[in-house]
């Protein structure tokens, strides 16, 4: 049977939430997440506590979780080489991940650098994760189009992957940011690249209103994508999207769609429906 890698994404569900949500709520969940079978979580992320105060107590967080009982591996978020290096100091966590758009506006909006300042900066952090066996995963924001008059098409999607993948990037996730992306751009580019650039995993961050989930999860699966973010019941997403609709990828319509497509997705099922209650009663007061 074929598989289908699912990235839980808490972090993402979390970050943009005003309120500050209790550390011990926040291992409460991530630990039922853990009990799932997701290839990875996406637990947390260090970057400055200005920009993002809801995840200023990632490492608390890391530091309370019991690992001894899962297969899922943890990926923090950074946007400078700091946060890198403070992700560094955590055996713990295998992957980092970077934000990297090819949107120059979006970018600075994001990590207030140019695109140029972000290549350097994303070239110290793979330095860092390099020297203590981390990996690198880099989200390629505004992978599927771009909302604020940049220049974008799918030659200069093509042109950065093989930047990226010149600098060392074996994990490429294509970012459909503000949930842009249509089923046919999903497939060009995936059919196109991931035929070509064989040591490179490509992932789907794909962000989606209620009806649309599932033309885009099909598109990219069927052109050969097989790493799909997710956060349950589409928590978080861009708040920037102008469809308030437009949600992360809901991790039930994924694991719905593994299981019509015949595809082990490797999440348990009675575990999940107890991290999905445990969902409902940590994000029921800030949604």
């Amino acid at each position: 049977m074929e598989s289908l890698k699912v990235i839980e994404c808490p972090r993402d569900a979390m970050q943009g939430i005003k309120t500050f949500i209790p550390t011990e709520k926040k291992v409460q969940y991530i630990q039922a997440l853990l009990r799932c079978g997701f290839d990875t979580i996406d637990f947390g992320s260090f970057v400055s506590p200005k920009a993002i105060p809801q995840m200023v107590d990632t490492a608390e967080v890391l530091a309370n979780l019991d690992l001894s009982q899962t297969e899922s591996k943890l990926l923090a978020i950074v946007a400078n080489v700091r946060g890198a290096v403070d992700a560094c100091k955590h055996p713990e966590i295998d992957y980092l991940g970077y934000p990297f758009s090819i949107s120059e506006n979006f970018q600075m909006r994001n990590t207030h650098k140019t695109i140029a300042e972000s290549t350097v900066v994303l070239s110290e952090i793979l330095d860092n994760a390099f020297k203590v066996n981390k990996k690198v995963v880099a989200y390629l924001s505004m992978g599927f189009g771009n909302p604020y008059g940049d220049p974008w098409n799918v030659d200069i999607v093509g042109e950065w992957t093989e930047k990226l993948s010149a600098m060392g990037i074996e994990i490429l996730s294509l970012s459909d940011t503000v949930g842009t992306s249509t089923p046919e751009t999903i497939d060009y580019l995936f059919s196109n690249l991931i035929p070509k650039y064989p040591k490179i995993e490509f992932g789907a961050h794909l962000h989606t209103t209620p009806t649309t989930w599932f033309e885009k999860v099909d598109a990219a699966y069927k052109a050969g994508c097989r790493r799909f973010d997710g956060a349950i019941q589409g928590f978080g997403g861009c708040p920037m999207a102008t469809d308030e609709l437009t949600g992360n990828m809901p991790t039930e319509k994924l694991l719905s769609y593994a299981t019509s497509a015949k595809v082990n997705s490797g999440v348990k099922a009675m575990d999940f429906e107890s991290a999905y209650n445990e969902s409902i009663k940590i994000f029921s007061n800030y949604y």
